[in-house]
């Protein structure tokens, strides 16, 4: 249903769908212009098991020039300073390769600080909230899009939602999907989807973690299985990649069957997969996609983060990308925004911020891909142990090359700063940057 122009209240400037780390941090960055900024979070709190904890250099940048580090940090934490792959021979001899170094990054922070993501997202918001214009409205779902007229193809005018008391409208300026995978607002937007594809999923799960186990962030390799440790204090976040679609075999073959191939991989979980996996409630399944929009926007809507873009988790880059789009999304569209203009922003001006972001999400993209065919693929199809690739050899001869893939996965292609008139110095009492 549609809202005809004679109904409509005074729009806001800008309706985010998603309280995610794109629609947090471009709330957040909006509200310290004093913009009108309302974020639809349709769970009522960030609570969510396994998601991306990864928060790498850039986004600790973004942090800093925000202000906001040193309150991040004092979170509980773990820092992460290399990555390193292991690879298990046709003896079940294991050999570890260095892969990245953060060390040498050209950022205050030079390392990955692995924290739960809703410690982050509960920074963000308390920052925004900070701000008299910016509301977040927890358990209330978008369902739809309000347009100027009866036509679908019109601009894009508001949201509709479903919240504890009913249907909620909001009427705005600027609509912006960063409601993920799978998102509404791309959707109803009909915008088209170009699967690129990935060849596995994840099983997540947690295992305790004992001092003996030690605390690297390490990829283990054998024959037809890849198993992810992530160090998180007092127990092991595990990622057992498997072939895509390739759970419900798993399942068929028993809890049992999948325990013991835990501990062909992870020798130390003997002794605490039995207790610790006790019922397939435990183990939660992550559909790996990889995909992109063709086109970000249309009139009065723009989509960014994983709503754009789905990455893959090789690298764990999808939260410092959509970070970073937010970031461009803020610097390029702040005048736009704060011009109060009915027709503003324009398509030329959201184009913008996919022409900046396009290139980035394309490289890495391609990158992950490339992993996913030459090295994930072929070790999930496969019934022999795997020779670790070349590069992996050079990585482990020469450190100094080790700061390439540091760079790629801690910083990335073409990182996103934080305006001047975002910073916290520059604001005023009322929250609205100085002019």
């Amino acid at each position: 249903m549609n809202d005809t122009a004679a109904t409509k209240p005074q729009p806001i400037d800008c309706c985010i769908v998603g309280g995610g780390p794109a629609g947090m941090m471009l709330g957040l960055l909006l509200a310290r212009l004093g913009l009108e900024v309302t974020v639809l979070e349709k769970h009522a709190d960030f609570l969510r098991d396994f998601r991306g904890d990864t928060i790498h250099p850039s986004t600790l940048e973004v942090m800093r020039e925000l202000g906001l580090l040193e309150q991040l940090l004092a979170l509980p934490h773990r820092q992460v300073a290399s990555l390193a792959a292991r690879f298990v021979d046709a003896d079940a001899r294991t050999t570890t390769f260095p892969v990245a170094d953060f060390s040498h990054l050209p950022t205050h922070c030079k390392f990955i600080a692995m924290m739960p993501q809703w410690d982050f997202l509960d920074l963000l918001a308390r920052a925004a909230q900070d701000c008299p214009s910016f509301r977040l409205l927890r358990r209330t779902e978008a369902v739809d899009l309000l347009h100027a007229s009866e036509d679908a193809a019109s601009r894009v005018v508001g949201v509709r939602a479903r919240g504890p008391d009913g249907e909620v409208l909001v009427h705005a300026r600027l609509v912006v999907g960063a409601d993920g995978r799978r998102s509404m607002v791309s959707a109803k937007a009909a915008l088209t989807v170009d699967d690129i594809g990935a060849p596995m999923d994840v099983l997540w799960f947690s295992l305790s973690r004992r001092e003996r186990d030690g605390s690297d962030v390490v990829g283990t390799f054998a024959a037809g299985r890849i198993f992810v440790l992530i160090d998180r204090g007092d127990h092991w976040q595990c990622g057992y990649v498997i072939a895509k679609g390739g759970f419900d075999a798993i399942r068929a073959c028993g809890l049992d069957a999948f325990r013991a191939d835990v501990v062909a991989v992870a020798p130390f979980a003997r002794g605490r997969v039995d207790t610790e996996i006790a019922d397939w409630d435990h183990v939660k399944l992550l559909t790996v996609g990889v995909d992109r929009l063709r086109r970000w926007h249309r009139d009065g809507l723009l989509c960014i983060g994983d709503a754009a873009h789905t990455m893959s988790p090789v690298g764990g880059v999808g939260i410092n990308l959509a970070i970073q789009d937010a970031v461009a999304t803020a610097n390029l569209l702040a005048d736009a925004l704060l011009s109060k203009a009915p027709d503003r922003p324009t398509l030329a001006e959201l184009l913008r911020v996919q022409r900046r972001r396009e290139w980035p999400v394309r490289v890495t993209q391609a990158l992950q891909v490339f992993v996913q065919k030459r090295v994930i693929g072929r070790v999930l199809t496969g019934h022999r142990a795997v020779a670790p690739p070349w590069p992996l050899k050079l990585l482990a001869r020469w450190p100094r090359l080790r700061r390439l893939p540091g760079r790629l996965v801690g910083i990335g292609v073409r990182p996103e700063h934080i305006a001047t008139i975002f910073r916290t110095d520059r604001r005023g009492p009322s929250g609205r940057a100085d002019e």
